[in-house]
């Protein structure tokens, strides 16, 4: 071994991988270890952004941009501090694959139509009497309502009340940026108008999980807005029963016409932590960006703590060890690229054994005020 060692730290060895870069060629010989990891080590980091900072930037955005065409979104996104590497923009990336943002509509306001080969939605967290208008049908958007926009549909917003609304966004940016296959197409008219009556799909599915039998075939998006108060009454009925001892009590958004993820290549579920639950700790091959929706406590993420509360984000990296603690009923949305890594063959996971199932706190995460 030491030999081998030695050899590769060679002059001649050096040299000719040198010579190889002139040609634009590389030695596998020396890129192996750094390319093909044991496990996975993301570049992307842990981190957590305080609802506080997001509200304030949010507002101050709105005195300078508004969402006409050239703007198209007054969105701010969470760029991972450890992928700002990636140029343009860190690739607007919240995780190794995924992009997430805070987006804000006021009163009056249009943000026109436009489609896209990223595939999106949206989870409602601020705010009411604003639109989606996705392939014609309008969608009324209320807290904690979970919508999915489907790459390739035509999509705007408008909003027609009279509080300030806000929205968390998520779509495969990062992904679809890497492999070069971004299209984007303006809408020719601004915004979209209606084509079909208001929250059509919602409406076809006031019943739950039961579904049009039209629906037996698949669809890319046959429920466009799936509403807060089916949600919780879902959780509600897990809450009879014991948690789930790594997640507490939690639902997946799915696709009706399916049974898969209700977007193709991100995963999107609600859970409820008890007050006092602890989960335990376990780490999978995806990543996931948390919403805070309600409540309060911590989680800690490779040793460190992150202390979390109504409206925050957080980001748990791929292959990171993570718990969860609630020091009040909590509801934390969150999305994933789960179907990504199924895709690919390349999601696991792993319960943590030792000190039943609790890692060891080492550090406190401090995050960035305003």
């Amino acid at each position: 071994m030491g030999e081998t060692t030695e050899f590769m730290q060679s002059q001649i060895v050096k040299d000719f991988n040198r010579d190889l870069e002139q040609y634009h060629l590389g030695p596998l010989w020396e890129a192996i270890p750094a390319i093909m990891n044991h496990e996975p080590k993301p570049q992307a980091e842990a981190y957590l952004w305080k609802w506080d900072l997001i509200y304030k930037k949010l507002m101050e955005s709105a005195e300078i941009f508004t969402p006409e065409r050239g703007g198209e979104r007054r969105a701010i996104y969470f760029q991972n501090p450890g992928l700002t590497y990636r140029q343009p923009w860190g690739w607007a990336s919240t995780t190794q694959t995924l992009y997430a943002a805070a987006q804000l509509i006021l009163s009056g306001e249009k943000a026109p139509s436009h489609r896209h080969s990223q595939g999106a939605l949206r989870f409602i967290t601020n705010g009411e009497g604003a639109y989606t208008i996705v392939e014609g049908e309008r969608i009324f958007m209320e807290e904690g309502d979970f919508l999915i926009t489907p790459a390739g549909l035509w999509h705007g917003h408008a909003h027609v009340g009279d509080k300030p609304m806000i929205w968390m966004d998520a779509l495969d940016i990062p992904v679809i940026y890497s492999m070069g296959g971004t299209f984007f197409e303006p809408y020719p008219d601004q915004l979209q108008q209606p084509k079909k009556p208001d929250n059509f799909t919602s409406r076809r599915y006031q019943g739950g999980m039961v579904r049009p039998i039209s629906d037996r075939y698949a669809s890319v998006a046959p429920l466009a807005d799936y509403k807060w108060s089916q949600t919780v009454k879902a959780i509600d009925g897990l809450s009879a029963f014991e948690p789930d001892p790594y997640d507490g009590y939690a639902v997946e958004y799915i696709n009706p016409s399916t049974g898969e993820t209700a977007n193709a290549t991100i995963a999107s579920w609600m859970q409820k932590l008890p007050k006092g639950f602890h989960t335990k700790a376990h780490r999978h091959t995806h990543a996931s960006i948390y919403n805070v929706f309600r409540g309060s406590g911590y989680s800690i993420i490779n040793g460190v703590r992150f202390d979390w509360s109504k409206g925050d984000y957080f980001v748990i990296p791929n292959w990171a060890w993570h718990e969860h603690v609630a020091l009040e009923d909590s509801f934390l949305f969150s999305c994933s690229d789960l179907p990504i890594m199924e895709k690919f063959n390349l999601e696991k996971s792993q319960a943590l054994e030792e000190n039943n199932g609790h890692q060891t706190v080492k550090g406190e995460f401090k995050p960035v005020l305003a």
